[in-house]
């Protein structure tokens, strides 16, 4: 077989949130990577919406989530409105939790912004090379790495690109996923859907109901930037091609249709609703929509794919880098795809309750509130999903088993309530270490070890692993389920992997530790 025209540690198929944020957290251990994209631009469509409180932590790690911030919506716009059109006052209306204003459980508070907002930033994150146009048309492992071959759109050339491992973030409609075979399963399509880009005379009176979406009769209206614009998305017409899209959109608008609508883009999109079967064949991996799509409502989507490279990419940096075994890898679907089933499950309920608010509404005669004046019941349910963002836990044999005895808070309901515990498998919670110093920010390309008493375990060998011994104030042992001298383990992507309530028995207990979760040889 002849050589490839390129190699690299990591081939990343997909430039969206998710493939980009892979690129840059790999760069960051020092993997060499390469990502290709079949369109020829980053999107120029809004598409994803929110970026909820662990994404923006993730991004804060990243040192992009001021910027992402600087061009968002203000809190204020982090709610949800119903009416029957545009100008109409609300009949329901929900707050985005996290979003609207800060939650004492992080250090971040998430934002509402457009993904073509987003992506530059996440683009200009990382060096390692992008190549847009590109498409994969095949992919050929073998026992030691991947060959993909790649078809670049404007020349026409055909490139073979080898490399020890290949993520697929390439969307629902994945070819990684589809070149190996592997099903999904959930509802499927349920819908089509068309996002209409406008601009209109709309600020004043936006600034003055701020929301991130209003949900009418009519389709739903988003303000895409502070500075304006709009996103009109309703169900595809028949004849979507022949469309006099302006008119629909000022039709829509309410106010006798008086509005008028300068269009400048439309997209034909389908909803999604379903989960792969496996994330994982061999060298190479599924994230994002690839491995998990979902229905827009709640926002969770885009999410759970930065979530999935998150915890991916510093399992691949250890395996690639030596001080992981391969097995490591094999603990990413079993943490990853329970998730995605519960984040489908959310997705599906946020869709009814959203329709609920819609099907109540039209039950009710026209002018007539519901009994409490704007909100309705699901309100509190709707974007109340810490426990679904912050609360996941893995199990897997990344996370060592927990010998502690000890008392503590602990209690998580996948949907909605969240309670920050440091048990093995949970995100470690946030706590302030000094002024605007978080235990998050004590993490990143390393293993954290936290503790009441670093003397006792800086004395400890860490082989090849990297490691930082950080100091945890006496305050928190209770919270953390610790003794004056015992220790918390935490993995590069902030879950905690191991605790020890009590001192080291010797001088190797971190290294044993390490060498589990690693799945590294005995040394």
């Amino acid at each position: 077989m002849p050589a490839a025209d390129d190699e690299v540690a990591v081939l990343i198929v997909g430039g969206g949130p998710v493939g980009l944020t892979a690129r840059a957290l790999l760069e960051r251990w020092g993997v060499r990577t390469l990502l290709v994209e079949r369109h020829p631009e980053l999107s120029p469509f809004p598409r994803s919406r929110l970026v909820n409180v662990r994404s923006m932590e993730i991004f804060r790690r990243l040192g992009v989530a001021a910027e992402i911030a600087a061009g968002a919506f203000a809190p204020e716009y982090g709610r949800v409105r119903f009416r029957d059109t545009l100008y109409d006052r609300d009949f329901a209306t929900a707050a985005m939790i996290g979003i609207n204003a800060p939650v004492p459980q992080s250090p971040v508070t998430g934002v509402v912004t457009s993904q073509d907002r987003l992506e530059p930033t996440l683009l200009a994150a990382a060096d390692a090379p992008v190549r847009f146009g590109v498409e994969l048309t095949a992919l050929v492992e073998d026992a030691e790495g991947v060959e993909a071959v790649l078809l670049d759109h404007r020349s026409g050339a055909r490139t073979r690109v080898r490399a020890r491992h290949v993520l697929g973030a390439d969307g629902a409609n994945s070819t990684v996923r589809q070149a190996l075979g592997i099903g999904t399963t959930g509802p499927g399509a349920l819908g089509k859907i068309t996002t209409v880009v406008f601009d209109a005379d709309l600020g004043p009176w936006r600034d003055r109901r701020p929301a991130g979406v209003y949900f009418t009769r009519h389709g739903s209206f988003l303000p895409l930037y502070p500075e304006g614009g709009w996103a009109w998305l309703t169900p595809t017409p028949a004849d979507a091609e022949g469309a006099d899209w302006p008119a629909l959109v000022s039709r829509a608008l309410g106010a006798d249709g008086e509005v008028r609508a300068e269009v400048s883009r439309v997209q034909h999109w389908v909803v999604n609703a379903f989960v792969a079967e496996r994330l994982r064949r061999g060298r190479i991996l599924l994230a994002g929509d690839a491995a998990h799509a979902l229905p827009p409502a709640g926002g969770l989507g885009m999410n759970a794919g930065v979530a999935d490279a998150h915890n991916l990419c510093w399992k691949l940096a250890g395996v690639l880098r030596g001080w992981a075994g391969p097995g490591l890898l094999d603990t990413y679907e079993p943490e990853r795809l329970p998730v995605a089933h519960r984040t489908l499950h959310q997705a599906v309920v946020n869709t009814r309750l959203m329709f609920q608010a819609l099907e109540d509404r039209e039950a009710r005669p026209a002018g007539e509130t519901a009994p409490d004046g704007t909100e309705l019941p699901w309100s509190e349910q709707y974007f109340a999903q810490l426990g679904l963002v912050l609360g996941v836990v893995y199990d897997s044999g990344a996370v060592l088993a927990d010998g502690s005895a000890r008392p503590e808070a602990t209690g998580t309901d996948p949907g909605t309530e969240y309670v920050p515990t440091a048990r093995p498998g949970h995100r470690m919670p946030h706590l302030w270490l000094g002024r605007d110093r978080s235990t998050l920010d004590a993490l990143g390309e390393w293993f954290t070890l936290l503790t009441p008493d670093p003397a006792a375990w800086e004395r400890q060998r860490t082989g090849p692993w990297p490691v930082r011994v950080e100091p945890l104030p006496a305050a928190y042992d209770a919270l953390c389920g610790l003794g004056p001298r015992g220790a918390l383990l935490i993995r590069p992507d902030g879950h905690v992997g191991a605790r020890w309530p009590d001192p080291p028995p010797g001088d190797s207990t971190l290294h044993r530790g390490l060498t589990e979760l690693t799945h590294a040889p005995p040394r």
